[in-house]
């Protein structure tokens, strides 16, 4: 699969990881997406893909593309045999400054982008996208998209900053302490986590400290399960082993069979180190 990504410009690169074009066959039909602090947004120029969220027992097909808010539960991607779309990687707190309605009301609610910016809107964009030289042209054409779309947001400064601290410790402080350091009440920083990332401050720790524990995982050798759990300051083995379970859907066990599988069917695969070929 081709894949080409850029950090945009400032302010962008406050909200925004990258954006990135992706065109190819995937590796597999299925893909699992495990929950992770981050969101994103994908702009679809090729056939349709279908997502399962969270418990939902159906898929739902995605024509336009999608908007996914911090997912609290693993996502399974349904791919046609090509697919081709630009995207944005956003910080939890990204999507915010974009979107027509508080963030709470999406989480584990993927929407079409039609339902965010709308049909006449999202067509236009399409369009330019899909008539544009190369993936540059288009990561420019979506990068001046969203600079157009950026409003300002009450309570960003609070939530950035805070969510800000719990990456770079890996969820690791209590939320107490990161209430008193922003010296608001446990309610009002509740609340603006919700309205602007979907989760709260607590279950935004919990997916920092999982997706930091995660990443740490080599899974071409051998696991110690205890020492990993006990590194990341999980409780037990059993409390790590919910954990897994709630942001992958997975036994640590079957989490690790997965990536090898991956590994060992594409090897240095573009998608490799986070999607899931589902069964």
């Amino acid at each position: 699969m081709e894949y080409v990504s850029r950090v945009p410009r400032p302010p962008l690169d406050g909200l925004i990881d990258d954006l990135y074009y992706l065109e190819g066959a995937p590796p597999y039909a299925r893909l699992t997406l495990p929950a992770s602090p981050a969101a994103f947004l994908i702009v679809n120029l090729g056939a349709p893909f279908r997502i399962r969220a969270g418990t939902d027992l159906r898929t739902a097909e995605y024509a336009d593309g999608c908007l996914v808010t911090t997912p609290t539960r693993a996502f399974e991607f349904g791919y046609p045999p090509r697919t081709r779309s630009v995207g944005v990687h956003f910080k939890p707190w990204g999507p915010a400054p974009f979107l027509p309605m508080p963030v709470s009301e999406l989480c584990d609610r993927p929407v079409t982008v039609e339902q965010v910016w709308g049909r006449s809107a999202t067509a236009e964009l399409r369009d330019r996208l899909a008539t544009a030289n190369d993936p540059y042209e288009m990561l420019t054409l979506l990068e001046e998209e969203l600079m157009r779309r950026l409003r300002g947001t009450a309570g960003l400064g609070l939530v950035r900053h805070s969510s800000g601290v719990l990456a770079a410790t890996g969820g690791a402080v209590a939320i107490g302490d990161l209430r008193a350091a922003a010296g608001v009440s446990s309610t009002h920083l509740t609340q603006r986590f919700k309205e602007l990332i979907g989760v709260t401050p607590k279950r935004l720790a919990r997916s920092y400290r999982f997706t930091t524990t995660l990443l740490a995982l080599d899974p071409a050798g051998p696991v110690d399960w205890g020492d990993l759990a006990g590194g990341a300051d999980y409780f037990d083995q059993a409390h790590f082993g919910h954990e897994f379970r709630a942001f992958t859907g997975l036994t640590p066990t079957r989490y690790v069979e997965a990536r090898r599988r991956f590994l060992r069917d594409h090897p240095g695969h573009t998608l490799d180190g986070w999607s899931l070929p589902s069964d």
